[in-house]
């Protein structure tokens, strides 16, 4: 697999006579590919209908004569003044019923036809304009789908297109009032017509009803998306991509993924910490100028697992300080380098700066790039120009199948959000907390859908939080050593208990009785060190128990290969878990340096020190901020 790099330009953005200067630079940085367009349709449709491609043409021309390969993005993100008085109606209104208005982005809702249309309408200009231009060399279609809470849109578009949803998905409005329940309260309808959407109700509304509505969201997002795979399909051969977001998990990225050829990510490791991921004073302090040891690996995994054939690109890393975050301080130096080998040793094919030189003017101008607003390079231009040294010396990377799998499935994020029974329950957190305990003890890590049905090449398999486990997955647990859990196959797939009781696995002679989720202080200690935190289950059956509280009550049972766990670890005693699993599964467990993480590939060992000191690890100092690999 050969590796490059990417950054992401707005020639619109800086005066013609520096393009030429900017692309040689670029270059010179070793600096591969370079992707435009996806903001500009104010400039490239300034009216209605009136179209100015002379512009656009000129930097095609500058950076491919430069060498560069382009990245032409579809600006549907940004929708133009004009598009709002065609329509409207196609904003987005949030859940307090307030239109998303424009003077920003992504302000407009996925179930409107109109910009839907308009939206795969300009896809195919470009595409007649573009797609058989050698110098184009991928498409991005639209921008981070999802950021800025813009998935659920409860507008007039959005109800009249739910309540087409529903009857299609039940057929009958019997079949739905029998399906979600709705004798409860009173809340039966008499036709599809009748239902409104689940907001501004007095209390919670109706969970099935709530979890319908994200179903039809993330089609929603599929639907829109398709409108301009289609247009760009008949019109080009290269590849499509898009760039989803970190921890932004309001659709499905797999279904949209489905349709592309490539998936990418925009990674942003310093925001992440401070922005959306939990975690102690203590930890946030520790690597509050890295970012978290593994939520950029884990959605390096993750997209891998998106993209068709493993193939997945970074469209955006961060090279300094970012504006959006709460606070904003510099990578610590070595961290832009850490993070692009990080990427290329989970198997990305381009990792792509953000941005080639910090804007002065808008929202982003406190965004850092590669180059600060007067031209002159930042910090971050340095250690991308040695990455791109290093991979130009560097014989090629080869992926292999890790021993170790998750799986990841977006409707279970859906159904613990809609009916969480306990403040801070989260699928994800308890996802990335699995994951994390198998990074601290060395592993490596594919991660897998739902929707796998062979499980045999993995030695182990953990598949924690899954609402609704499919009939194929179930019986895939058996080919491997596995552990399900907390809180799996609890549910129907209309969030109802199940009937029986789960976790209803093949084999494994076990069920959950009753559920508790627990306060902050209400920490519960296991037997032989560890804690149980936020969830805990009352698990009944002849199932061997192999950990249980301090008070006697089983936390993981077993029948040999196919463990269940019926609470949610701490660290100390995920790692307890895991040692256990490991040693069923004929896998050694190492013992790591705090900070420091592995990634395997068929042909070298990577170590990646996230730490803010140096650390020794297999007869080797890796400095802080440091990268080292060498033969397996």
């Amino acid at each position: 697999m050969m590796r490059s790099l990417g950054v992401c330009y707005y020639p619109e953005h800086w005066p013609e006579e520096t393009w030429a200067q900017d692309a040689a630079e670029m270059v010179a940085a070793g600096i591969t590919w370079v992707r435009i367009g996806e903001f500009a349709w104010s400039r490239i449709e300034p009216e209605p209908g009136a179209f100015d491609f002379n512009w656009l043409d000129r930097a095609i021309d500058v950076l491919a004569s430069a060498g560069l390969k382009i990245i032409l993005g579809t600006p549907t993100c940004t929708p133009p003044r004009w598009m709002l008085t065609r329509f409207p109606d196609m904003l987005a209104v949030d859940a307090q019923g307030h239109p998303r208005g424009f003077g920003s982005r992504r302000h407009y809702c996925f179930s409107h036809d109109g910009y839907r249309q308009a939206s795969a309408a300009i896809a195919e200009v470009l595409g007649d304009r573009y797609g058989h231009d050698p110098r184009i060399h991928a498409w991005q279609i639209d921008n981070e789908y999802g950021c800025h809470d813009t998935i659920l849109s409860f507008s007039d578009a959005a109800r009249d297109a739910f309540r087409t949803w529903l009857a299609q998905r039940y057929d009958s409005i019997d079949a739905l009032n029998m399906a979600w329940g709705n004798v409860f309260w009173s809340m039966e309808y008499r036709s599809f017509d009748e239902i409104d959407l689940p907001n501004l109700t007095v209390t919670q509304p109706n969970p099935s009803h709530e979890l319908a509505f994200r179903r039809f969201s993330s089609d929603q997002v599929v639907a829109y998306h398709e409108a301009q795979v289609t247009a760009l399909r008949a019109r080009t051969d290269a590849p499509l991509i898009h760039n989803y977001m970190g921890r932004v998990l309001d659709f499905d990225h797999f279904d949209v993924g489905a349709s592309i050829d490539i998936a990418s990510w925009d990674s942003y490791p310093i925001g992440f910490l401070s922005d959306r991921l939990e975690g102690s004073a203590a930890h946030k302090a520790r690597y509050v100028q890295q970012g978290d040891p593994d939520m950029q690996a884990f959605h390096h995994d993750l997209y891998r697992a998106v993209g068709r054939d493993d193939r997945w690109w970074v469209m955006e890393q961060q090279p300094g300080p970012v504006n959006w975050a709460p606070h904003n301080p510099a990578p610590l130096p070595g961290m832009v380098r850490l993070w692009s080998w990080e990427a290329f040793a989970h198997g990305a094919e381009v990792v792509s700066y953000f941005r080639w030189r910090q804007a002065p003017f808008a929202q982003e101008q406190m965004h850092a790039g590669l180059k600060r607003p007067d031209n002159v390079a930042a910090p971050g231009l340095a250690e991308a120009a040695e990455v791109g040294r290093e991979i130009a010396e560097m014989p090629d990377i080869a992926l292999q199948r890790a021993p170790v799998a998750l799986v990841f499935d977006y409707p279970s994020e859906w159904a613990w959000a809609t009916l969480p029974q306990g403040d801070g329950f989260s699928y994800f957190r308890l996802m990335l907390d699995a994951y994390r305990a198998l990074r601290r003890c060395g592993f490596s890590m594919d991660i897998v859908p739902s929707s796998t049905s062979d499980l045999s090449g993995y030695k182990l398999v953990l598949a924690p939080g899954l609402a609704t486990i499919p009939a194929a997955l179930s019986a895939a647990l058996r080919q491997t050593v596995a552990l399900v859990g907390p809180r799996s196959n609890a549910v129907t797939e209309e969030l109802a208990i199940r009937v029986p009781m789960g976790p209803d696995l093949p084999g494994l002679d076990v069920t959950v009785t009753r559920v508790e989720s627990l306060p902050p202080q209400g920490h519960r200690p296991a037997a032989g060190g560890g804690t149980v935190q936020h969830w805990v289950e009352d698990l009944e059956g002849s199932a061997r128990t192999l950990f249980e509280t301090g008070a006697g009550a089983p936390i993981l049972k077993s029948d040999g290969t196919l463990h269940y766990l019926g609470a949610w670890p701490d660290e100390t005693l995920w790692e307890r878990i895991i040692h256990d699993l490991a040693k069923t599964a004929g896998l050694a467990v190492q013992t790591l340096p705090e900070g420091l993480r592995l990634r395997d590939t068929a042909t070298r060992r990577f170590a990646f020190n996230y730490g803010p000191e140096s650390v020794d690890f297999q007869g080797k100092t890796i400095a802080a901020a440091g990268v080292a690999w060498w033969p397996v």
